[in-house]
Parts: structure tokens; sequence; C-alpha cells
């Protein structure tokens, strides 16, 4: 019973927002609703406690509008200085092909965003990009959230593997036990030694790469089977062997990187190593197909296609001024540059931005709700959202907009941020609600928690098909890989116990689940719809990227299931 009313939040949002296509503005509030009815009543959470966790929601959910916010002010600023013409010449130069600009733009360029920044931060990026670059909003949303899954194990310098596994996995007497027995010192007691964690992101590595290799590939097959003129799959698989080739020159040093550095840098050097190799080799014309495939002409392209600004063409912004390609490219290469170089620990400043004094806690919050570990922070500085909006005001100046110009382009980004506030400001404390349902009065677990242990006694040994189901699953829900990973990686390490088999197998299983998760998770669906003016679709969206993400925990829950049981693999 605990399993099929933690179910229910769950299954409102997918009948809702996918099958009967409602927009996520209505979804959301009302799975909040929802939600907290469950927690109330039958897990007996307290009312403190549920506003703590939707209070904590709407803190979070702030921090994911101030990344949103800055993405559309790059955006728009792009648009309104002209740029936007000079982006779309140069990419015309390396190729006409929307399926290489995709792959160029989402899979390689995306990766390394993902790498050096994480949390949803590729999309909101890389999808603007690509809306500048001709494509309908629609497709630009949709190829980068495809793209969401092999590189973000190692999202932000390895968060969901340094942060999530670690602290999922961290005071655990039988995690211990079993990482003493197997060689691994312990520098203090319930602290996740380097030397697995290097272990559990290796094996995730291998398994991303089993699956990630036809990414690319298929978001180009879906590029042409959605938003081609003869809607043909074929079209998209045309270009197979230069989406085989990007995808190896990803994957190969993200895996060397994985086994031989550890769990940091695999998705922001592979995708950095990537740029070199990709970009002029499309521009040399290797592997290129025989016929330049294009959307259809703007004029016939349907309705649910287009973001809220995409009738409205900057031809007269376009005009005023000619902007060299550097220059039209140099707010992404301020972006790209300052969030590797906060984000890196080899650097200081990183360390100064989190603890900076207009860093702001909401730590009086949670002591006037009297609920203690349930509290939030949000780093302004540190965010995406300050790199972003930094970039803007270097635009600005780099473009020689006016302020006119400058100011259109704050006033156009206010006006869409109002919709999408909406839909994240009740998604998000629905989530944090459902997790911290673990301190009720029931005596019950939390609602994810009673979710995964109904599935594994229904799987038994057949678990790890199944891990990566649960690994996306807590994406889903928290719109995060590490939440995801924090949540279930020391269930998913008990339960292989249980099954006799290896528990690093099945982390590291559960850590790409997570991964794969991102493709639909509701947060990132809504906050990469919102950058380029597409709210409302989001359930349209979900239906076209659960298809990839179901491809992807097939794979890796096969693999997993050769790996330990024909081929008695275990790593320790």
């Amino acid at each position: 019973m605990a399993a099929l009313l933690a179910l229910t939040p769950i299954l409102a949002i997918a009948l809702l927002l996918v099958v009967f296509r409602w927009p996520a503005t209505w979804v959301m509030p009302l799975s909040w609703v929802i939600t907290g009815i469950v927690a109330l009543t039958y897990w007996d959470m307290t009312a403190n406690r549920f506003f703590a966790a939707t209070a904590q929601g709407v803190v979070i959910a702030f921090t994911l509008l101030y990344i949103v916010f800055g993405a559309i002010l790059l955006l728009n600023t792009i648009r309104y200085s002209g740029a936007v013409n000079t982006i779309r010449e140069g990419f015309r130069g390396i190729s006409p092909d929307r399926r290489i600009q995709a792959i160029i733009i989402a899979w390689v360029f995306g990766s390394f965003i993902e790498g050096a920044s994480g949390f949803g931060t590729p999309a909101a990026i890389a999808a603007p990009l690509l809306v500048v670059m001709g494509f309908p909003a629609f497709a630009a949303v949709m190829v980068t959230l495809i793209i969401q899954s092999t590189p973000v194990t190692f999202g932000a310098v390895g968060t969901p593997i340094m942060v999530g596994i670690k602290t999922g996995l961290a005071g655990s007497p039988m995690v211990d036990t079993f990482l003493t027995e197997n060689g691994h010192e312990l520098v203090e007691v319930g602290v996740i030694p380097l030397s697995y964690l290097k272990v559990i992101g290796s094996t995730a590595a291998t398994f991303h790469a089993m699956a990630g290799i036809l990414i690319p590939l298929i978001i180009c097959a879906c590029l042409t089977k959605f938003f081609g003129k003869e809607r043909s799959l074929k079209r998209g698989l045309e270009v197979w062997p230069f989406a085989i080739f990007a995808a190896l020159a990803f994957i190969l040093p993200y895996l060397v990187v994985a086994y031989l550095i550890g769990p940091e840098f695999p998705s922001l050097l592979g995708g950095l190593i990537a740029l070199t190799i990709v970009i002029p080799a499309a521009r040399a014309g290797f592997l290129m197909p025989k016929q330049t495939w294009d959307f259809p002409p703007k004029s016939e392209w349907e309705p649910e296609w287009l973001g809220l600004d995409q009738e409205r063409d900057f031809d007269q912004e376009e005009a005023r001024a000619h902007i060299s390609m550097v220059a039209a490219w140099s707010p992404y290469i301020i972006v790209a540059a300052l969030l590797v170089i906060t984000r890196l620990d080899l650097l200081p400043f990183k360390e100064w931005l989190v603890s900076a004094p207009v860093t702001s806690s909401f730590q009086l919050l949670w002591d006037w709700f009297g609920e203690k570990g349930v509290s939030a922070k949000i780093h302004w500085l540190y965010l995406p959202g300050f790199v972003l909006i930094l970039a803007t005001l270097a635009a600005w100046g780099i473009y020689r907009m006016s302020m006119s110009q400058y100011v259109a382009a704050w006033r156009q980004t206010a006006v869409t941020m109002l919709s999408v506030s909406i839909a994240l400001g009740f998604a998000v404390p629905a989530v944090r609600v459902f997790i911290a349902s673990n301190v009720n009065g029931a005596g019950l677990e939390s609602m994810p928690i009673e979710l995964a242990n109904a599935v594994s006694d229904i799987a038994g040994g057949a678990w790890p098909a199944f891990a990566g189901l649960i690994g996306a699953l807590g994406a889903f829900l928290a719109g995060s890989n590490t939440v995801s990973n924090m949540m279930f990686a020391l269930f998913q390490f008990g339960v292989a116990k249980n099954v006799d088999i290896s528990p690093t197998m099945v982390v590291g299983l559960q850590a790409v689940g997570g991964a794969a998760g991102n493709m639909i998770c509701v947060h990132n669906v809504v906050a990469a719809a919102a950058t380029v003016g597409l709210m409302g679709k989001e359930g349209l969206l979900v239906r076209k990227t659960i298809w990839p993400m179901l491809y992807y925990l097939f794979v890796i829950g096969t693999a997993g299931l050769i790996g330990i049981y024909l081929l008695d693999i275990a790593p320790v």
C-alpha cells in the first residue's frame, strides 16, 4: 500500500503531463497538492516538516530560475545585438547540414558544458544556441535533453560521484566492512575513500560508453523523424559514420580519464578533446553524408514546434552592424571559461565564490519551522546564472549595443520568466516533500525508498536490470543525478549484498540510470523549454525523450546482467 500511494504523485504527473498533455503550469501545482495529501495522511508527516520541505523547494526552484533567467537573457542579448546572423553563417561554414550542427552543438559542446557546470546548464545554453541557428524551438530542446545522459554522471566536475555517491554511501558499517575487505584504506571511518569512488566512476563510464555511442545517431534520427519534411528515420541514420565518429571522439578520452584520473574530469576533458577533433573534421568534410538535410521552410513548421519568439524575425537587429565571428562567439567563450575556472578545486575561485559574504543562507527559515536536516543555501556568485549574466554584460560592450537594445533584451526575458516560475515553483517543492517524508509518524521509509523496496522485492536476482530504472526514477523526481545518487546509492548497495552480486557494479548502474533520467525529469524539461519560450509543451517533450531514455536503461540493464552472470565481472 505504501508503494502504491508513493506512486500516486508520479502517476498523476505522467498521466496529466504526458497523456492528457496538460501544461506544467497546471500539473505541477496539482502534484504538490497530491504529494502533500499522501505525506500528511498516510505517512503522518508533521505540518512543520511539510512546510519546511516546501519552503526548501521554493529556494531550490529559485536557484533554477536564476540559471534559466541568465540563459534566456544571453539568448536575447545575442538576438537583439545582431550577432545571431554571424553565428548562423559561421555554422553554415562548418556544415549546412542540421544533423551535423546538432551533433556539434548538442553532443560535443553540450557535453563539455555539462562537465564544467552540470545541473541542466547544457540544455539552458545549447538549446537557445540551436534556436539562434534556425532550429525549431521544440527540436532544439529535444536534442539537448537527449544528450543529458552520457556526460551527466561526471557533470559539474564529477559532482554526482564525488558528492552524490560519496554522501549516499557514507556512514554505513556495511559499506565500511566491504571496503576494508577489498583493500580500500579508510582514512576515516564512515568516509568513502577516493580509491573506491574511482572504481565506481570507471564502472559507470564503461556502461555509459556502451549506451552513449549511439546517442549522436539517435538525436539525428529523432530530428529527421519528427521534424523532417518526409518524417523519415532513414535520413537521420544516413549520418551514421560521422555520428559514430563524434561519439568516439568524446567517449574514448572520457573512458581514459575515468580509468586513469578519476571521476572529476571525464566529461570536461572528453568534451574539450572532442571539440578539437570534431569541428575541424566537419569543416574538412570528413565522413559527411552525401546529401544535406534541413528543416522544411519556416512557413511549413507546425505550431507546436515554435517557441514564443520564433514567429519573429530579427532581420532588423542583424542589419545594424557586422559583428566578427570571434566577437559573436565571445559570450559563449566567456561562459565556458568562467565555468571551468570557477569549478576546479585546483584554483582558489570556487572556495571564494562559495564562501563570499553575499552568499545567502536560509537557515533562519528552517529554525523557525523547527526542522533539522531540511535547509537550503543560494550561492549567488557560484551559480551558472551569475556567469551567464556576466556574459551578457560583456556582450553588451563587445557588440556595442545601445542601451535600448540591452534593456529590450532584459524586458523580453522578464516576460518569458513569468510562466515558467509557476511550474518550477511547485515542481521542486513537491519533490522535496516526497524526499523529506523519511521523517514521519507512520514508521515508514521515505516515499522513494518504499517504491524502490517494492521493486527490489519483485526483481530478486534480476536486480541489475532494474537498478538503472531506480536511478532514473530518482532523477525524474529530484531533477538531479546527484540527489538520485544520494537517495538510492546505499539502497542499491544493500540490495546487491542481499542477492549476492557485485555492489560496485550495481551502484555504478545507479549512477548511470540517474544520468539517463535527466532526459525526462520535469525540472530539466520545464527549465530547458523556458529558455526558448516553449512553455506548455512539456508533456510533448517527455513523449519524445522517454524513448531514448528507455533505450539507455535497456542497454545498461542488459549489460549489467551479462557482466554479472555471464562474464562474472565484480569490480571492487
